[in-house]
């Protein structure tokens, strides 16, 4: 039987099992244990920085926290802890003032969120047509959310001041009259809900704005041919692509809201502040932890209000995800 020979210059590949590409020659060498070791633990080893300072300042905290929540801890007594097990939980819910953050830190966190999704909506889509010095524009956008929240806590508590304030001035101008904003309950929740809007809309319009650069042309194409206005094009093209999107602000902008602390700490810029109101009517769930860990010392409930925040959380995100199956599945 004849066998044909290789022509001269043709390559021919050296033996060797299929899919051992990148394998050391030599089957049983030092090598070959070094690089099975090296493929199995590389995936590991990239990831464990992650994990180590997730469980350094993540969740240790956590759990330690937990293990106050259980205990009576006081801040004059750090080293000597006593057993009370669900005591703590059992005082703060208890307390009315509690449901009072409670409610205030939900009454704020929808005046905030929705205004603010809304107008961070509405600049994303101007942004994304072509403007002259789109960068300057976008870059103006987000100097708010560059700011320090103290400082910018600071400024519109002047704004806002009872007397001498740059609102009531101006308020004063058209006739109608002064307003008290950091004593009234909703003019308070007011207050913040705006300085929380004007900070964090650039963020939001941003993440939008991104968003919209990803929805394919061609839908716009096609709507356009069919004769839909751009104001039609937003709300049958725009909207439904950003459905996503939109829910991960509405989460992220909830987080957020149920950890105002800043923003009504600084509202008057004193010990007022610090109780969220001479009738704790802008007092959130983190100034009432702020005020049981740190003015009163009791750090057992303190921790136990931390963990209850946790709870709800997880009950928001889990309703927000129920929406989200069910706005996935009308739209279907």
């Amino acid at each position: 039987m004849a066998t044909s020979t290789p022509t001269r210059g043709a390559y021919t590949p050296p033996p060797g099992p299929p899919g051992a590409v990148g394998r050391p020659r030599g089957g049983s060498g030092w090598r070959t244990r070094l690089w099975r070791f090296d493929d199995k633990a590389s995936p590991y080893a990239y990831v464990a920085p992650f994990f180590l300072v997730f469980g350094a300042f993540g969740l240790y905290p956590l759990l330690y926290t937990g293990w106050i929540a259980l205990h009576r801890v006081e801040m004059t007594s750090l080293d000597r802890s006593e057993w009370v097990g669900w005591d703590n939980f059992a005082r703060i819910l208890g307390d009315s003032e509690f449901w009072t953050a409670v409610g205030n830190t939900f009454a704020i966190g929808v005046m905030s969120t929705v205004p603010q999704l809304l107008v961070a909506l509405g600049l994303a889509h101007l942004l994304n047509y072509r403007l002259r010095a789109s960068t300057f524009w976008r870059t103006v956008v987000l100097t708010p959310y560059a700011t320090s929240v103290a400082t910018a806590a600071l400024v519109f508590a002047l704004v806002f001041r009872a007397d001498g304030g740059l609102l009531n001035w101006a308020l004063h101008l058209v006739g109608l009259g002064d307003t008290n904003w950091a004593n009234g309950d909703w003019t308070s929740k007011i207050a913040i809900s705006v300085i929380v809007i004007w900070r964090w809309t650039g963020y939001n319009t941003l993440i939008y704005l991104a968003a919209m650069q990803a929805v394919p042309t061609d839908l716009y194409e096609a709507a356009s041919i069919d004769g839909a206005s751009r104001w039609q094009q937003f709300r049958k093209v725009t909207v439904p692509s950003l459905r996503p999107t939109i829910l991960f602000t509405i989460v992220i902008s909830t987080i957020g809201s149920m950890q105002l602390f800043a923003e009504p700490l600084l509202l008057e810029g004193g010990p007022l502040g610090a109780v969220g109101g001479n009738q704790h009517q802008y007092e959130t769930l983190s100034v009432y932890l702020y005020n049981y860990g740190w003015k009163l010392g009791h750090l057992g409930p303190a921790a136990a209000v931390a963990w209850a925040m946790l709870v709800l959380l997880l009950l928001i995100a889990l309703l927000n995800r129920i929406t989200g199956r069910v706005l996935r599945r009308n739209a279907a």
